[in-house]
């Protein structure tokens, strides 16, 4: 079975809480062997906001390498006297949260889990505990190698985007034809790999507003964006746009393309959010599988009850699809066909060949 880690993120937010809720449902360990990081105590204190009626219990392990199947396996990683204060961003939660993710990506790296789901954290109080990077997608990006990708994905659409966590005023500076060809190139191919879409259509988001009006309201458009979808065409990438982002969103255009490719955060979040309803939030592009809920900590409804799991339920069911669709690519693109003559054990040429109806009987 596969192993997925999950992180807990920051102990006062509802991390936790969507965690215990989404492996209540002992179905869930039916499917994989959950393995989760955090601190014991902190679980302990969430767990009693469960309905009543429904239970969540959990085996501490020494270390993922001691995971069983049809049970929640926990990783202690907290500080024993960790003090839980819902709905309040602090220090301390700050380092449990970092505690976890970097126990995780340990296990992950030495191949003691096979996939990680990261419940949310707070990119500030992180800090204080000297996480170094932006988020999560850095963060995993620096710890694997390679360029990441940020991708939502839903039923509905998949959002990959340009550019990630950086202010709005450096956006425009920081795209160019190279960039964005780039990352269509890497679009295009986590379609293939970690969703088996056959041949990918991908839709690209404009700049400006009315994606520039001809030039009228930016260049971007026409000096940038624009070049890198015909390059990208030239390369194979069934590519097309660029779209203004408010009425390609607002037909519904997005049901046409297998994804999206926004310029900036925001552009491709909040319309994502507000047509998905709960979605996952992927990092593409690197040899780890990483997925989280598209939602924050939330630190306005922890402790009362109330999160929905749905979000983190399906980050997990996204990271098993994922995981086991590189691993059938990997095998169906292993060894290509063989030649005919190959396959009979025979060194012949085509013209060697005869039909049936050329065979003696």
């Amino acid at each position: 079975m596969i192993r997925v880690g999950i992180t807990q993120g920051d102990i006062n937010g509802i991390g936790p809480e969507v965690i215990i809720k989404t492996l209540a449902d002992q179905r869930m360990s039916e499917l994989f062997v959950p393995v989760v990081y955090g601190s014991s105590k902190v679980f302990s204190y969430y767990k009693k906001g469960l309905p009543e009626g429904e239970t969540f219990s959990f085996q501490i392990i020494g270390s993922a390498r001691e995971a069983r199947p049809k049970r929640v396996n926990f990783v202690e990683t907290g500080a024993g006297d960790v003090r839980v204060e819902p709905g309040t961003p602090t220090k301390e939660g700050g380092a449990e949260a970092v505690n976890a993710l970097r126990r995780a990506a340990d296990d992950l790296a030495s191949g003691d889990i096979d996939a990680v789901v990261t419940a949310p954290i707070n990119k500030e109080n992180v800090q204080e505990a000297g996480f170094g990077f932006t988020g999560h997608t850095e963060f995993f990006a620096d710890r694997f190698g390679g360029e990441p990708l940020m991708v939502m994905c839903s039923e509905r659409m998949k959002v990959g985007l340009a550019t990630i966590h950086v202010p709005l005023a450096e956006v425009s500076g920081m795209l160019s034809a190279e960039l964005i060809v780039r990352r269509l190139e890497q679009l295009r191919r986590m379609l293939v790999t970690d969703f088996r879409v056959v041949e990918p259509r991908i839709a690209v988001l404009g700049l400006n507003p009315h994606a520039g009006d001809g030039g009228l309201i930016g260049h971007e458009e026409n000096d940038i964006i624009r070049p890198a979808v015909g390059e990208a065409v030239r390369r194979g990438i069934l590519a097309f746009g660029p779209f203004a982002a408010d009425g390609f969103f607002a037909a519904g255009s997005y049901a046409k393309y297998d994804a999206v490719l926004a310029m900036y955060h925001d552009q491709g979040l909040i319309p994502f959010k507000s047509l998905s309803g709960s979605g996952v939030n992927f990092t593409a592009s690197l040899s780890a599988v990483r997925t989280s809920p598209d939602h924050g900590v939330a630190y306005d409804i922890a402790g009362r009850g109330v999160a929905d799991e749905a979000a983190m339920r399906d980050a997990v069911y996204a990271a098993l699809d994922i995981f086991r669709n590189r691993k059938w690519y990997a095998e169906i693109s292993a060894n290509p066909l063989k030649r005919y003559e190959r396959e009979r054990g025979a060194d012949v040429s085509v013209k060697d060949l005869k039909l049936p109806e050329e065979q003696e009987e």
